[in-house]
């Protein structure tokens, strides 16, 4: 998870590759922890709990407490004169190594003890843009209702975009789109494309950059939702920008994606408009195309993981990426995740579509600033129904002639205004923060 997007003040409940563990700032330690999110007492889940007054994770079921090596430091139950069970090893939470790098939490999926110092060796991919201080790097995330694989293999594919995304006002705007992999190996591979270079950086990272501020074709999007274009405020040969997609697998037909597209170029607009701002259309673009790709990857599952390349017909270059992704992950991963006997292979029942395409829980919640927004406007649109009926209930308590007439009309003009802003207030509100349904019949 980005840094940005958590709270010190409290756990947070994350599931990565089938594994629900809790993700905690330890003070003590001034660094950020991954736990298995289960009390070692009664399998309560640590994620409900707090952090204490001396800086423990606090299961808040019966009190147990637990440092930052998930060493059991309290158990209120025990008598102060008794043995010291809390130091038994049953009372230890298991612990994932863990590490912060580009500001996001990274974690090894296996709390096995021989595994501690594996983060020492085995780092997370670096990103030189994301560690370059010129550059932009606002991050977002989101809850996807459809598997990993059909999730980078969407991300890969830049020939969608004028359809499905409709972000070009010629709606047949697809053409030839020349897309080649120069290398495939176990550390994924490198693609040449029209507009650039891009690496699939196993098993989770699409990375594609840019070093030249001309349209890239086909609509690729840019970090608030439109189209990039050539900007006069810097030199051309200096403006670089990449997309940079950070793909996780959560369960069968669920993912996570996090997303950031860094820039060194105005880069002062991302210290002007708020965050939120960004993500409402960002999120307007993953709505676009989300039911496609949960209907997609049920198809996908009929016919067979193994037998992608049979049932599908990918003629064009402008496949050559998703292809590519397919065959590293029938070479190098067994053509899909190995979820370790944690799952049945089934995917999900399909939802209801409100529900499938909610934005509050697949993301506001989980987006600080989206979070802050969220009530802040909820908040504003409150205010603005109590300024309206507070104006009609001056009219209405004044006597006859304490009012002029204007006054009278000015107050009523104004309780109908706030009405109205607090109408299309809510109507916002719920589009942009709770569901907004996309029927491309209409686009």
């Amino acid at each position: 998870m980005p840094v940005c997007d958590l709270d010190k003040r409290r756990p947070h409940a994350k599931k990565v590759m089938g594994l629900d563990v809790v993700v905690w700032w330890d003070r003590n330690e001034e660094a950020w922890k991954v736990f298995d999110d289960t009390c070692p007492h009664r399998l309560a889940p640590l994620s409900e709990g707090r952090i204490d007054q001396w800086g423990r994770l606090q299961c808040v079921y019966h009190g147990w407490c637990f440092g930052g090596s998930g060493d059991c430091k309290f158990i209120p139950q025990a008598p102060p004169d008794g043995p010291p069970v809390h130091t038994f090893k049953k009372a230890c939470v298991a612990v994932y190594p863990s590490t912060v790098q580009h500001d996001i939490v990274w974690f090894w999926p296996n709390s096995d003890p021989q595994y501690k110092d594996i983060i020492m060796k085995k780092k997370p991919p670096y990103i030189p843009e994301l560690d370059d201080p010129s550059y932009s790097k606002l991050m977002g995330n989101r809850e996807i209702p459809y598997g990993y694989e059909v999730l980078i293999e969407n991300l890969m594919d830049p020939a969608h975009v004028p359809y499905a995304h409709y972000v070009k006002a010629d709606r047949e705007g697809g053409r030839p789109v020349e897309m080649s992999i120069r290398k495939l190996d176990i550390d994924g591979f490198l693609a040449k494309q029209e507009w650039g270079s891009s690496k699939f950086m196993p098993p989770c990272i699409f990375y594609a950059f840019s070093e030249r501020p001309s349209d890239p074709g086909n609509g690729t999007p840019k970090s608030d939702g439109s189209k990039m274009t050539q900007e006069s405020s810097a030199p051309a040969a200096k403006r670089k920008m990449a997309l940079i997609f950070i793909c996780i697998p959560v369960s069968p037909g669920n993912s996570r994606l996090i997303w950031t597209f860094p820039r060194n170029f105005g880069v002062w607009i991302d210290q002007v408009v708020p965050r939120w701002i960004f993500h409402v259309g960002q999120n307007l673009i993953l709505d676009s195309d989300l039911y496609l790709l949960h209907v997609e990857e049920r198809k996908i599952m009929e016919v067979g993981f193994s037998n992608w390349q049979k049932a599908c017909f990918v003629p064009t270059k402008s496949d050559a990426l998703v292809v590519g992704f397919r065959k590293w992950l029938n070479k190098y991963a067994g053509g899909q995740v190995d979820w370790r006997g944690k799952f049945s292979g089934g995917l999900p029942a399909t939802p209801p579509r409100e529900q499938l395409m909610d934005r509050y829980w697949s993301h506001v919640v989980n987006c600080h600033s989206c979070n802050v927004a969220y009530k802040g406007l909820n908040a504003l649109e409150v205010a603005l129904q109590v300024l309206s009926v507070a104006s009609l209930g001056i009219v209405a308590a004044a006597k006859q002639n304490a009012l002029s007439g204007i006054a009278r009309t000015t107050l009523v003009v104004m309780a109908v205004s706030f009405f109205v802003a607090s109408r299309w207030l809510a109507h916002f509100i719920h589009k942009n923060f709770r569901y907004h349904d996309y029927d491309h019949a209409f686009r």
